[in-house]
C-alpha cells in the first residue's frame, strides 16, 4: 500500500464500532452501550452476522441516538464470521454486497433514518485492501446503491483508489484496537500483538493518529496514517470501555466526535 505523508490534525472524527454481530439468542458484544458511546455504527447485515430481528433492533437504537447507520458487508460466511476470504468471482460478490446494503436500508426506514455509508467486514476489508477484483466489487455495489454514499476504507488501499476513480467519496477509516505493519496496512490477526486490549493505550493512540496523523507500527517504525472515521471492535475485549476511554480522551484534546454522515472533507 502506498502511504502519504502525516496529515494535518482533524477538528472533527466520528467513532464507530461494529455492531449487530449477534446471530438469534447468540449475543457477542454489549451493542447498547456502545451505542450509547459512538457516533457510528457498523450494522451487519446478514451475511457474516445479524438477522432481522437484530437489524431493526439495531437500527432502531442507533436512529434514537443520533448514530449514524453504515451497511457493514462481507463474504457470505456466517460459520467463519466474515474472517475468512472466499473466493467469489467480482460480479457475484457486487450482488452480494448490493443485496446487503438493500437489507439494511429496509430497516433503517423503519425506524425513520437511513443507511448513511459502506464498510467492509473483516476478511473482505483487509483482501480489499489490495485485491482491485473485490475492492471495485465494494465500489460498485455502492455506485449502484447510492453513489452519493461514502466508503470507510483505508487511504491508499485498493478500496480507497477505486472509489476515487469511480466518484465515490471515501472517508479515512484508521483502528483503534489493531496493530499496523510497515507498509500500513492491518496485522493479521493470526499474528501475536494484532489486538490491543489496553484501553488506556488505544485512547492515546486514537489522540496521536487524529492530531499528529502517525502511529508506531509493529517493528517500531513510525507511519502515517490519516483518522477521520476511528474503530472500536465491539469483539475486543473490554471494548465498551475502550470506546469510554477513546472518546472521553479525544475530546479532552479539543476533537469534536460528530455522526459520519456529518464529516465534511
Amino acid at each position: 500500500m502506498t502511504t502519504t505523508p502525516a496529515q494535518a490534525p482533524q477538528s472533527t472524527v466520528a467513532l464507530t464500532t461494529d455492531v449487530g454481530e449477534g446471530f438469534g439468542q447468540w449475543v457477542i458484544a454489549d451493542d447498547a452501550t456502545l451505542l450509547d458511546t459512538v457516533s457510528g455504527a457498523n450494522v451487519a447485515c446478514g451475511f457474516h452476522a445479524g438477522d432481522p430481528d437484530i437489524m431493526r433492533r439495531t437500527c432502531e437504537h442507533a436512529a434514537r441516538n443520533g448514530v449514524s447507520i453504515g451497511a457493514q458487508v462481507s463474504y457470505r460466511d456466517l460459520a467463519g464470521f466474515g474472517r475468512r476470504y472466499l473466493a467469489v468471482p467480482g460480479d457475484t460478490l457486487t450482488n452480494d454486497l448490493l443485496y446487503q446494503i438493500g437489507a439494511l436500508e429496509a430497516f433503517a426506514k423503519a425506524a425513520g433514518t437511513t443507511v448513511s455509508y459502506v464498510r467492509a467486514h473483516g476478511a473482505l476489508y483487509n483482501v480489499a485492501a489490495t485485491n482491485a477484483e473485490h475492492a471495485a466489487a465494494i465500489v460498485e455495489a455502492t455506485r449502484l446503491w447510492d453513489p452519493s454514499l461514502p466508503v470507510l476504507a483505508q487511504e491508499g488501499t485498493q478500496t480507497w483508489k477505486l472509489a476515487g476513480e469511480a466518484g465515490i467519496r471515501a472517508i479515512a477509516e484508521a483502528f483503534v484496537d489493531r496493530a499496523y505493519t510497515s507498509d500500513g496496512l492491518l496485522l493479521s490477526r493470526a499474528e501475536p500483538g494484532a489486538l490491543l486490549g489496553d484501553g488506556d493505550e488505544a485512547a492515546r493512540r486514537a489522540v496521536r493518529m487524529v492530531t499528529e496523523g502517525t502511529l508506531p507500527a509493529v517493528d517500531g517504525s513510525t507511519i502515517p496514517v490519516t483518522a477521520r472515521a476511528l474503530l472500536v471492535h465491539s469483539d475486543t475485549p473490554g471494548a465498551v470501555a475502550m470506546a469510554h476511554k477513546t472518546r472521553d480522551a479525544l475530546i479532552a484534546a479539543g476533537i469534536s466526535i460528530v455522526p459520519v454522515s456529518e464529516l465534511r472533507e
